[in-house]
């Protein structure tokens, strides 16, 4: 999960700190066509690519067109930044134009180049609710935080609606109007640096799900685990950090704040999926946060979210007229009922509201989706094949594997899985394999033996299958006779995605993952990748649990599983489509807390035969 256009939530948000940052100096003077020439006074804030100015009109007028105030904001952004590709205007202009008129983005009034960089003009606003949050004491009341929740789903509703998804929904970036002014209340989103489309631009249709493991796009504390994850963006991602952002205003903090390190985002996104709705949601809080929380995080890769269920949950939490904090969209609202000595009115409908979107939801979003508590399980994938004699073999230990795998041996049975539990092995041998022969290597706290695994390569032999056990033990399988011509793998105590996307550009596809260890003692994946196989192309599900989502979405795709691994922490599978036409086979998954012995009979009456096997973490 290493960070791409990413920031992290640690810097300082102080305007004088700010302005001690080395940053190119910008011009004292804008003067773009079709606009008065504004002097540029303080810096009022600082991006991942530019930074934002106070611009003063030159020649100050008592009575201005809207489009061309005495005071605006002006964003500078170098011609030559990472934001910008190729010298041309940052990708940001182009999604302004895109949602012109959105509700709660800012007026832009002109766009233009002038001594090295890109400026843009636009609307002069407030302070944000992270400042806002600052100086009440780094902590905001209900009906405060509920008009932001109301207000910033109405704005990524439409803007949800023009096909673009935020990418970077926090304190920071929301704003309030500029002071004195009858916008003083209203609430503006800000920054579209990281905006994304998730519609294709033609038929508005959702653009197709993936997952890039490596890539990372906001803020660590805000982001979505699925952004952590680098899953492609989706209206998802926006309300997943709008609730984060909501439970930082009420609460002052977060559970994860405060890690460090180079493994810092993954910290992160562990902590996050460990921790669930009700945890995050403190007791005396209005329901409606904990509803809210939990709908968002069931929301499925191209769901459309219930934006008004949303804003009903919180809209009786606001207070009413002058009583409301901030100025909230104009709805039809009956007027407010008398509390009775049970509950105050409001926070019956609230309870209502949350009542009927629990409803509303299919029975797999009524799930939590993250229970917190962490599960370690049996993943089973089962493939359709022909009727053949197929044996099974769990819990064993050292002593009794040799003389289970001898015997299978001498059934004319190759080992075609292994995986590791609690320090015993698992062993699966069927005569699927045409191949002309096996080796296997058994070790004692030695985890992928490289001096046999290379003596057995320059035999003729492959690796097929590995296994590790908690204390970096490990069973690691080799066969002669396959149509590879070339094989590597690599040892690490991360997912080694890059070296997997290297191997992917000279022709290796990955046929095997094993993993070792425990979290105590450095967890390590083993991922072998092999040259010339039946593959044509591959994909990477990897999740703190079983990746179901992404599987089913692979499937319906012709992808199918071809190499999986576990570990305590996270599930790695690895889905490939064939090179032949029609080659996918029906394939089924089946988790369990126990090795699935009471299933297997039941699967071979339907010709589904155990084709993989693993254990580790698949709950969260």
């Amino acid at each position: 999960m290493n960070s791409m256009a990413a920031s992290d939530e640690d810097v300082s948000h102080n305007p004088e700190e700010a302005e001690q940052d080395e940053l190119p100096t910008v011009p004292d003077r804008v003067s773009l066509s079709g606009m008065p020439i504004y002097l540029v006074e303080k810096r009022l804030g600082k991006g991942g690519f530019g930074q934002v100015c106070l611009g003063r009109r030159l020649q100050q007028r008592k009575s201005t067109p809207a489009n061309k105030p005495n005071k605006v904001a002006i964003k500078f952004e170098s011609t030559s930044s990472k934001g910008c590709s190729n010298g041309g205007p940052p990708y940001e202009w182009q999604v302004y134009t895109k949602i012109s008129g959105c509700y709660g983005i800012p007026k832009i009034f002109a766009k233009g180049t002038q001594a090295g960089f890109h400026i843009m003009v636009m609307e002069l606003l407030g302070p944000s609710v992270w400042d806002v949050w600052n100086t009440e004491g780094q902590m905001l009341p209900v009906p405060y935080v509920a008009c932001v929740a109301t207000e910033a789903l109405r704005a990524l509703q439409d803007l949800h609606g023009r096909g673009y998804v935020h990418g970077d929904v926090k304190p920071e970036n929301l704003l309030l109007g500029a002071p004195d002014t009858p916008d003083a209340t209203r609430l503006y989103l800000v920054d579209l640096g990281l905006a994304q489309r998730y519609t294709s631009s033609g038929t508005m249709s959702h653009l197709p799900y993936h997952q890039y493991p490596n890539e990372f796009r906001g803020t660590i504390r805000y982001a979505s685990v699925h952004a952590h994850l680098g899953r492609i963006s989706s209206r998802r991602d926006d309300l997943e950090s709008l609730a984060y952002t909501l439970v930082f205003l009420l609460s002052g903090c977060l559970p994860w704040q405060g890690f460090q390190g180079d493994d810092k985002g993954y910290q992160v996104c562990k902590k996050k999926m460990d921790t669930n709705a009700e945890m995050l949601c403190l007791k005396g809080w209005p329901s409606a946060f904990r509803v809210f929380m939990e709908a968002v995080l069931g929301l499925k890769y191209d769901e459309e979210p219930k934006y008004d269920a949303y804003m009903a949950l919180f809209r009786p939490l606001t207070g009413h007229g002058a009583s409301r904090p901030l100025t909230i969209f104009p709805v039809e609202e009956p007027p407010p009922k008398k509390a009775s000595g049970r509950k105050r009115a409001r926070d019956d409908s609230a309870e209502n509201t949350a009542a009927e979107l629990r409803l509303s939801l299919p029975d797999e979003a009524r799930k939590k989706a993250r229970t917190g508590w962490a599960g370690s399980q049996w993943i089973t994938v089962y493939v359709k094949r022909k009727p053949m004699k197929q044996r099974y073999h769990y819990n064993v230990n050292a002593d009794r594997l040799t003389t289970h795998v001898e015997k299978g041996y001498g059934e004319g049975l190759l080992i075609t899985a292994v995986a590791s539990s609690k320090g015993l092995w698992a062993v699966i041998m069927d005569a699927s394999s045409k191949h002309k022969g096996q080796a296997y290597k058994l070790t004692n706290g030695v985890f992928m033996p490289r001096d046999w695994i290379t003596e057995k390569w320059d035999q003729g032999y492959y690796i097929t299958g590995v296994a590790g056990s908690e204390n970096f033990s490990s069973l690691v399988v080799m066969t002669k006779g396959t149509k590879w011509t070339q094989q590597s793998y690599k040892v690490d105590s991360t997912f080694p995605y890059e070296w997997i996307k290297k191997k992917w550009r000279e022709n290796f596809h990955v046929t095997s993952i094993g993993t070792a260890g425990t979290p105590s003692t450095k967890q390590q994946w083993a991922v072998v990748m092999s040259r010339d196989t039946e593959f044509r192309h591959q994909v990477v599900e990897i999740d703190f649990q079983y990746p179901s989502e992404g599987i089913h979405y692979h499937w319906d795709k012709g992808y199918r599983i071809t190499a999986c691994g576990a570990t305590q922490h996270q599930a790695a599978v690895v889905m490939s489509l064939p090179k032949r036409a029609g080659g996918e086979s029906t394939q089924e998954t089946l988790r369990t807390g126990e090795f699935p012995a009471a299933y297997v009979k039941e699967k071979w009456e339907r010709d589904l035969y155990i084709d993989l096997v693993a254990y580790g973490r698949t709950v969260s």
